[in-house]
C-alpha cells in the first residue's frame, strides 16, 4: 500500500509539474526577429534586432499582451539568404512565434515567403522595397516605389530639385535595385527622358573597387545636361561608394545622389563633410521635429545606453508594424494568424512625423514621402515632402504587367493579385 501510495504521489507531483510548465508556457507569447547580425547586412539589420527588443520590452513593462509576457526569439540569418528561410521555418514550426518581425533585402524576403505561407505564419516587413508581391501571409510597413522612388524622381525633375535631364540608376545586383529601376526607367520615359539620357549599372553585394564606375558616372555627367544619381545600392557596399565621391570630387551641386536605402545608420561610419547637399528619400528621417519622435529617441538612447545612436526610416516602420500587431492582437483578443490578419486590415497607429499609418486591404500602409539633405553631422535636413499620407500600392502602374493588378485581402475577395480587366484572381489565390 505503501509503496502503492508513494507511486501515486509522484504520478500527482509529476502532473502537478507539467501542468505548471504548460502554465507558464501558456502564459508566452513568442516572437520571432529575424535579422542578420552578421555578414554584409549587419550594417543595417542589427540595428532593428535592437528596436524589436526596446519595443517588447516596453510593451511587457506595460503588462505583455493578453496578460502576458511577449518573449523574443532571436536567430541570425548571417546576410544568407537560404539561411532565412531554415531560420524562418525554425521559428513557425518549433519556436511556434506568433508572428515574425524581419528580413531587409527582398531577396531574404523571398526566401522566406513560401515558409510563412507554407506554415501561415505572419511577417512584418520594415523596410523599402519594389511592390510586385502581395501577401496574405506578410505585411509590408516598408515604402513601395510610389511611396519613395516615383516622388524622388518627381522631385528631381521640378525646378526646386534641379531639373534633371540624365540619370544614373546605381544599385546592387537584386531583386529590389532591378525591379525598381524597370519602374523608374518606364517612368522617365513616360516623362519624356530619353533612353541614351538614362544609365544602368549594378554591382554585387559588398562592392568595395568603385573607382571606375564612379569615373563613368562623372563622364555620364559631364555632357552637358544636369545629371543626378539615383542610388538603391545596399549595405556596406554605400561605405566606398560615396568615399569614391568624394575621392573624386563629385559635389552635390555637379551630380546630386538621391539615395533610396541610406539613412542616419548607414551615415553614422562615415566622413559626411565631403557628402553634404547629397540627399536620401525616406518616410521618416531622425530629424523629424515631433514630440512622438522626441520620445522615441529618448527612449532609445535609454535602452541601448548610448545618447550618440542614431535613429532611421526602418526601425519607424519597425515601429508602426510592432504597434499595429499589438493593437491587432488586442482587437482579435488571440494571436490565432487568421484572426489577426483579419483584425490588422484598418488598423491605424501614429508613426513618429507626425501622422499616421493605416494597414491598407492590400497589406500596405500609409506614409508621408520626405526627401532630406546629407547635413555634415550625418543628419538629414528636410528638403521636400508630401502634404500628406500616402497609400502604398502593390503593382505599378508603368510595368505592363502589373497595371491592371489590385491587392485586396478581404472577403470576398482575398486576393494578392486581382485582374480588374478580367474580374478574376490571376495568380493562385491565398485562403
Amino acid at each position: 500500500m505503501k509503496k502503492g501510495l508513494k507511486a501515486g504521489l509522484m504520478a500527482m507531483a509529476l502532473t502537478a509539474s507539467l501542468a505548471s510548465v504548460q502554465a507558464m508556457a501558456a502564459g508566452v507569447i513568442k516572437v520571432g526577429v529575424l535579422h542578420s547580425l552578421s555578414g554584409t547586412m549587419a550594417i543595417s539589420e542589427s540595428t532593428l534586432k535592437d528596436t524589436v527588443l526596446m519595443l517588447i520590452k516596453e510593451q511587457n513593462a506595460k503588462g505583455g499582451l493578453l496578460g502576458k509576457k511577449i518573449e523574443p526569439v532571436v536567430v541570425d540569418p548571417a546576410s544568407n539568404w537560404p539561411l532565412f528561410a531554415e531560420k524562418a521555418k525554425e521559428l513557425l514550426e518549433k519556436d511556434k512565434v506568433s508572428a515574425i518581425f524581419g528580413c531587409w533585402t527582398s531577396v531574404s524576403r523571398k526566401s522566406v515567403l513560401p515558409v510563412v505561407e507554407h506554415d501561415d505564419g505572419i511577417l512584418f516587413y520594415p523596410v523599402q522595397w519594389e511592390g510586385e508581391e502581395s501577401s496574405k501571409n506578410v505585411f509590408y510597413t516598408g515604402a513601395t516605389p510610389n511611396q519613395q522612388a516615383i516622388p524622388a524622381i518627381n522631385y528631381l525633375l521640378s525646378k526646386e530639385g534641379g531639373s534633371v535631364k540624365r540619370f544614373a540608376l546605381i544599385g546592387t545586383d537584386y531583386v529590389y535595385p532591378r525591379t525598381t529601376n524597370k519602374i523608374l526607367e518606364a517612368y522617365l520615359k513616360s516623362k519624356g527622358i530619353k533612353s541614351s539620357d538614362i544609365m544602368v549599372k549594378y554591382t554585387p553585394f559588398g562592392y568595395s573597387d568603385w573607382q571606375t564606375i564612379v569615373s563613368e558616372v562623372k563622364k555620364f555627367g559631364s555632357q552637358g545636361e544636369k545629371t543626378a544619381v539615383v542610388s538603391t545600392i545596399n549595405g556596406d557596399a554605400n561605405v566606398p561608394f560615396y568615399k569614391e565621391l568624394a575621392n573624386q570630387g563629385i559635389k552635390a551641386e555637379d551630380i546630386p545622389v538621391v539615395a533610396f536605402s541610406v539613412g542616419e545608420q548607414e551615415l553614422s561610419g562615415m566622413d559626411t563633410k565631403p557628402l553634404v547637399g547629397h540627399l536620401a528619400a525616406w518616410n521618416y528621417f531622425m530629424s523629424d521635429d515631433t514630440r512622438a519622435n522626441e520620445k522615441f529617441i529618448k527612449e532609445w538612447h535609454k535602452y541601448i545606453g548610448n545618447d550618440k545612436r542614431v535613429t532611421n526610416d526602418p526601425m519607424e516602420a519597425t515601429y508602426i508594424g510592432f504597434h499595429m500587431w499589438v493593437k491587432a492582437v488586442q482587437k482579435a483578443g488571440t494571436t490565432d494568424p487568421d484572426a489577426v490578419r483579419k483584425a490588422l486590415i484598418g488598423i491605424t497607429v501614429p508613426n513618429l512625423s507626425g501622422g499616421y499609418a493605416t494597414m491598407m486591404p492590400n497589406h500596405m500602409i500609409t506614409k508621408p514621402v520626405q526627401i532630406g539633405e546629407i547635413q555634415s553631422d550625418g543628419q538629414f535636413s528636410v528638403v521636400w515632402q508630401t502634404r500628406g499620407e500616402v497609400a502604398g500600392d502593390a503593382w505599378s502602374d508603368y510595368l505592363p504587367g502589373s497595371k491592371d493588378l489590385i491587392a485586396d485581402w478581404r472577403a470576398p475577395m482575398e486576393c494578392g493579385h486581382f485582374n480588374v480587366k478580367t474580374g478574376k484572381c490571376t495568380g493562385e489565390k491565398k485562403k
